[in-house]
């Protein structure tokens, strides 16, 4: 409840973890410009790559130790042909990736890739294999693949680049395997949470929505509007539809701007929101722009002549009359519904595309109500509290709370960029400062200078004040490095915090622990960050599992995965999530783009797609695929040492709260699996 309160206070959304399912890899063409060639003749061969919607490739020529994975072509050896140059992107687009710290390029839609040879013998045929690496910004997930192709330049036909193999010698192949899925309970829980967190979402607008009332630009707006109903209507019935009319058309109004900035923005915003720093930025602008005005140094308002064309609209009657009124009453109490119609806008851009959407649906139905219930029931008006000094305090106190907000979108900035202007501590410091002062304000102790001094503090603002001291009180041991598990998706992590009286290093036990088990293999050039010690092979994390009773946290990662980087840098270096990793799981980190070629007695075919898995990375990617139907990185599941899943598994999301309680549920879950399981009969033990 804590966790979901402080939630409800800072207005801060989470967005929901993605299904899992397995993506199609591209279709390649490959053709030459003259397949009438003879020896002597250059000739291009151009690839083709369709790539899926929402997904882009990276190219070929950028810096190849910047981190992902470029598009490789390897040709088979033949002595009819001969390769000049290099392979040539065709008008790549190129972008800045922050967390690389470097220029990279890029195709979306369609990759087009050429390169020349020369013919040196009769109809040569040209094949090979391409390696490339695709990306989503919707679903913040990376996909390595691994593709063939041929094209015959007999002149007979042209070729195509093929995503399966069919190996030419198969009294050679190595033995078909096929592996047994993990056994999955969850599917049903993961679509029904996904639900949940869209109704939460709603449900906070509406609380803005209720909060936009309270101000003083629309407060004293209701019981003119609804007088205006029951007495120029004509009659009561009247008067209440003409209301409800009114209530509908608000909502219509706020909820087609959400649809706007919906379809403007799209999905694939989200993770540009969290990534980029032009729009962290901008908006951290913006919130500090609206803080201000509600703290009454100017207004936002709309051109008067807008508002003056749409007022006479609303005067020439009807249902576009009310509509018009509607409209009227939006564009009036723009200077205090504004700032926060705009932060809902703004929170929603961080998740899914729909949520824009959500969210001002449930902030206009807020909005709308109190209209259609006082025309139904003209009687309550007179229980309204008189407008007075309080709808200010309402105002002001909006202002404190947005220049608290906007300091998350600086911090994404400044840890993208590493200027350490904004550590954790600093962070902290700010807010403890901003809530004290909205604190002494609630006192009566601030004064601005548009308000008028009061001679005592009501029991309203009392109570508003001890709640926010307990929050300052709350926030003070995070300066000495609690890990205030209730904000730890919502401050930057522990690693940016300087000053730490608190030690939260379990390596000495980690490393104890390890030593029943097995020596990692590959241990020698593959790690896993912050110092956590497992494995990167599945069957010695499962067998350390049955020996240290232990569940396994099972990372599906890349080299070349710019999300995994983000959030073993933003979620795994929380301390919370951190401590549950060293002690409560056997992790293992499953690479799937890495190609060092295992021993050939290793080897084997899938029936997945009838290829043959010779490096640690193609067996890993099978692996993800047989078991879990899934191939996009990261992607975390958590195991029992029965080889069940513990909890759905989780993608992209930086949510650190939402990560520790999916290591939390999945710790309870092996645990309560320990505690049902029938003990040996006693003429068993020790067999």
């Amino acid at each position: 409840m804590k966790t979901k309160f402080l939630s409800l206070l800072l207005a801060l959304f989470s967005f929901l973890p993605h299904v899992a399912q397995v993506q199609e890899a591209p279709e390649w063409q490959v053709k030459a410009d003259n397949n009438d060639a003879v020896p002597g003749d250059e000739v291009i061969i151009t690839f083709t790559a369709d790539i899926p919607q929402d997904w882009y490739m990276y190219s070929s020529d950028f810096d190849p130790n910047l981190g992902p994975m470029l598009t490789e072509f390897n040709f088979d050896p033949s002595e009819k042909f001969e390769l000049l140059g290099e392979i040539i992107p065709v008008e790549p687009k190129e972008k800045y990736e922050e967390i690389w710290e470097g220029d990279v390029t890029y195709f979306i839609e369609k990759a087009i890739f050429e390169h020349k040879i020369k013919l040196i013998g009769e109809k040569p045929v040209i094949s090979g294999s391409v390696t490339y690496q695709i990306c989503s910004d919707v679903t913040g997930q990376c996909i390595p693949y691994e593709s063939e192709f041929s094209i015959d330049l007999s002149g007979e036909k042209a070729g195509a680049a093929a995503n399966t193999v069919n190996p030419s010698n198969t009294s050679s192949q190595p033995p078909l395997t096929e592996l047994e899925p993990f056994t999955n309970t969850f599917e049903p829980v993961e679509e029904e949470k996904g639900w949940m967190g869209l109704m939460t979402f709603f449900l906070i607008s509406f609380g803005a929505g209720l909060a936009a009332l309270l101000t003083p630009c629309v407060f004293p707006m209701i019981p003119m509007t609804v007088t205006f109903f029951t007495k120029s209507s004509g009659s009561r019935s009247r008067g209440i539809l003409n209301a409800v009319i009114y209530g509908v058309s608000i909502i219509a109004i706020y909820t087609l701007v959400g649809t706007v900035f919906a379809l403007i923005f799209g999905a694939g915003f989200a993770n540009f929101l969290s990534t980029h720093w032009l729009p962290n930025l901008l908006f951290f602008a913006i919130f500090v722009l609206f803080a201000l005005s509600f703290f009454g140094l100017f207004e936002i308002r709309l051109p008067n002549k807008l508002v003056n064309n749409i007022d006479t609209q609303a005067n020439k009657g009807g249902l576009s009359g009310i509509f018009f009124m509607a409209f009227t009453l939006v564009l009036v109490g723009f200077s205090c519904t504004g700032p926060i119609a705009g932060t809902i806008l703004l929170e929603a851009a961080s998740g899914q595309a729909i949520k824009p959407l959500i969210g001002m649906l449930g902030f206009s139905t807020a909005f709308a109500i109190p209209f259609t219930l006082f025309a139904i029931f003209p009687g309550w008006l007179s229980s309204l509290p008189k407008s007075g000094g309080w709808l200010n305090t309402v105002k002001v106190v909006l202002g404190f709370l947005e220049l608290a907000l906007a300091l998350k979108f600086l911090s994404m900035v400044d840890q993208v960029y590493h200027w350490n202007l904004l550590d954790r501590e600093i962070y902290l410091a700010l807010w403890i400062v901003i809530f004290t002062l909205l604190g002494f304000y609630l006192l009566g102790k601030i004064i601005f200078p548009h308000e008028q001094k009061s001679e005592s503090t009501s029991i309203s603002r009392l109570l508003s004040a001890i709640l926010v001291f307990s929050f300052v009180v709350y926030l003070i041991p995070g300066l000495f490095g609690a890990p205030l598990k209730a904000l730890a998706g919502y401050l930057p992590p522990m690693s940016t915090h300087d000053f730490q009286l608190l030690n939260t290093d379990v390596s000495s036990e980690q490393d104890a622990l390890a030593a029943e088990c097995e020596q990692p293999k590959y241990d020698d050039f593959l790690e896993l960050p912050h110092g956590i010690k497992g494995y990167f092979d599945y069957e010695q994390a499962l067998a350390c599992s049955k020996k240290q009773n232990k569940p396994i946290f099972i990372d599906f990662t890349g080299h070349g995965c710019v999300n995994c980087r983000e959030m073993e840098a933003a979620v795994w270096s929380d301390p919370a999530v951190l401590k549950r990793l060293k002690e409560d799981y056997i992790v293992v980190a499953m690479y799937v783009d890495e190609k060092t070629e295992l021993p050939r007695e290793e080897w084997y075919t899938s029936v997945y797609d009838n290829k043959i898995k010779k490096t640690i990375g193609k067996q890993n990617m099978d692996f993800m695929i047989q078991k879990l139907n899934a191939n996009a990185q990261p992607y975390y599941t958590l195991v029992g040492d029965n080889e069940e899943l513990l909890s759905p598994p989780r993608a992209y999301d930086l949510d650190v709260q939402e990560f520790v309680e999916f290591l939390d549920a999945g710790k309870a879950k092996y645990e309560e699996s320990l505690d049902n399981s029938e003990p040996p009969f006693l003429g068993q033990a020790g067999n």
